[in-house]
């Protein structure tokens, strides 16, 4: 009897064993979406973990995993809701988590329930572990003309820290461009922004498509992402209207010498980096995030795309992930966006 008993365990022990490295060997690998819903996906790697966020609409949540293939079962922590009637009561758009000076900040647009009033926010943390500690509101973040912005991204280059975004001209809403501003502080802007990109390409300016908008209103530029490699330094921003299958991104390379405010500097490329295909099937891929591997070695985009045509910016958005490569000259190559039939190997530990 006991050896049966003895055989039954042996037996029982070799099963879990296969299960335990069958499910460890499948987070080795994975396919698109990382998630079934999460537009404007943002994700930055620190001290081991992959603090990974998207828009929300009414607050601010965050997750933490070792596996960014994998986060459907990552930690998650809902930071701040947005207080009821304030100027940032609603939308809330595009959140990005920072950690800078020993610090977190998030980054995100809000308006009062009316998009016209849309600006930039930003909260800080004083805990090293953004999942732990207070946020604390520490207000709007504006330059000096301060108006309609979206898409907020901070980065530092030669230990100066700037924001770029998205923004109108005026008041109203006749085309979004992408603006370029010094900061003092992780909470404050340095003097006034700079127009670097607005929509000039074919490729720029589809969005006639959705019937309650003038397509004299639809010439998109959004989301910029700052992106460095080997000295050279990049903005990829995303263009046309996100209802349309033809939302992409763009590529701006930088130029000059240091001077990043300088508009001339940043030279536009004649095609998108990234667009629909009807061949991998899918569509309106755009505002990416730009994120290493854990042991540094790769380099990958994280962004959200549709898996049918017609599905628009609402809640068919998925996020997506992939490696991008450099070509000769520096300059990064994406390709196609790939399948959901596509295997990936996790970015490298």
């Amino acid at each position: 009897m006991k050896r049966k008993q003895n055989k039954l365990k042996k037996i029982l022990t070799l099963m879990l064993f296969g299960i335990f490295t069958h499910m460890a060997l499948a987070q080795e690998k994975f396919s698109n979406p990382i998630l079934d819903y999460g537009p404007d996906p943002y994700s930055t790697y620190y001290n081991g973990f992959y603090y990974y966020t998207h828009t929300m609409q009414d607050r601010l949540v965050l997750l933490k995993t070792k596996n960014l293939a994998d986060l459907k079962n990552a930690e998650k922590k809902t930071i701040w809701i947005a207080p009821k009637n304030t100027d940032y009561a609603a939308e809330i758009w595009a959140p990005e988590f920072h950690y800078l000076n020993g610090k977190w900040y998030v980054y995100f647009a809000a308006d009062n329930g009316s998009n016209d009033t849309h600006r930039m926010y930003v909260l800080e943390n004083n805990s090293k572990n953004p999942m732990e500690g207070e946020w604390v509101f520490k207000g709007k973040i504006a330059a000096q003309t301060d108006k309609w912005a979206i898409d907020g991204n901070v980065f530092t280059y030669k230990k100066q820290l700037y924001m770029i975004w998205s923004g109108w001209e005026g008041d109203t809403n006749g085309q979004q461009n992408i603006y370029i501003a010094k900061m003092k502080s992780p909470t404050q802007i340095e003097g006034d922004r700079v127009r670097i990109s607005s929509p000039a390409n074919s490729w720029e300016l589809f969005g006639a498509l959705h019937d309650d908008i003038n397509p004299a209103q639809v010439n998109v530029n959004e989301g910029p992402q700052f992106l460095s490699h080997k000295g050279k330094v990049f903005i990829v921003f995303s263009a046309s209207g996100c209802w349309t299958d033809h939302y992409s991104l763009g590529l701006l390379t930088f130029t000059g010498k240091d001077n990043l405010l300088d508009a001339s500097a940043w030279v536009k490329s004649d095609q998108p980096i990234l667009q629909q295909s009807d061949k991998t099937k899918v569509y309106a891929p755009g505002h990416n995030s730009f994120f290493k591997s854990p042991d540094g070695s790769e380099d990958w985009i994280l962004y959200h795309a549709n898996s049918k045509p017609g599905e628009g910016c609402g809640e068919k958005r998925s996020p997506r992930m992939q490696p991008i490569k450099w070509d000769k000259n520096g300059n990064p190559v994406i390709g196609d966006p790939l399948s959901e039939e596509t295997v990936l190997a996790i970015p490298a530990m």
